[in-house]
């Protein structure tokens, strides 16, 4: 072979192993339009959990588990697993009530019996907390900063609580922008199945699953 051809066969191989090589510099132009949240209620559950967790590494997807202190409590290698996965981990309350129809006591008391439980299970203390069914007030929102935890909620409802299709839940994430967080719950196969046409739909229009974040006091999708 002639040294000129033998140089260009030589440059051509080296730039496709370079592609093999570095995936992430593709995977990172797809992110361009910024991040979104996905993040799951009511886990861990022993019935879904580990598909849950399947379904989004298959696609290559991260996201915050808004877990329920007894869960925690009852399946401690599920907690274990879904942090250990890369998901990052935040509090939804011990008994999973409606916060505003509690006492004080009874809300300090829910969410610190969660923080312990995580941390027991995962050595972390989580700085994200969420309130069943949305019912917050301001003194509620203030108990969970006390603890070192930023109140969030969500900026699209996938409704996937109400036993909607994969489809819906699919075309209800469609309305994510960046930044946004969805509502999703552990515990739903539909859900389960609509984790590869979400994160699909999103990469199509150059967003990622990424982190809850903070910025001016609120929370929203930022970067891992």
């Amino acid at each position: 072979m002639p040294r000129k051809q033998f140089r260009e066969a030589l440059a051509v191989a080296f730039l496709a192993m370079a592609a093999l090589a570095y995936p992430a510099q593709a995977a990172a132009k797809s992110c361009a339009n910024g991040y979104v949240a996905l993040t799951f209620d009511d886990g861990p559950n022993p019935a879904t959990t580990l598909r849950l967790l399947a379904a989004l590494e298959d696609a290559d997807a991260r996201a915050t588990f808004f877990t329920v202190g007894r869960n925690i409590d009852a399946n401690p290698h599920l907690q274990r697993v879904t942090q250990d996965a890369g998901m990052w981990i935040a509090n939804h309350t011990y008994t999973h009530p409606n916060l505003t129809e509690l006492s004080r006591q009874e809300v300090f008391s829910e969410l610190v019996k969660t923080q312990v439980a995580t941390v027991r299970v995962n050595r972390t203390w989580p700085t994200l907390f969420r309130p069943p069914y949305g019912a917050t007030n301001a003194e509620i929102k203030a108990m969970a900063k006390r603890l070192g935890m930023t109140e969030v909620l969500w900026t699209v409802d996938s409704r996937d609580w109400a036993g909607v299709p994969s489809e819906e839940i699919r075309s209800r994430a469609t309305a994510l922008q960046p930044g946004g967080i969805i509502l999703l719950h552990d515990g739903i196969q539909n859900t389960i199945d609509a984790v590869p046409l979400i994160v699909s739909d999103l990469a199509e229009r150059g967003l990622c699953a990424g982190r809850v974040g903070v910025r001016d006091g609120q929370p929203v999708a930022v970067a891992p």
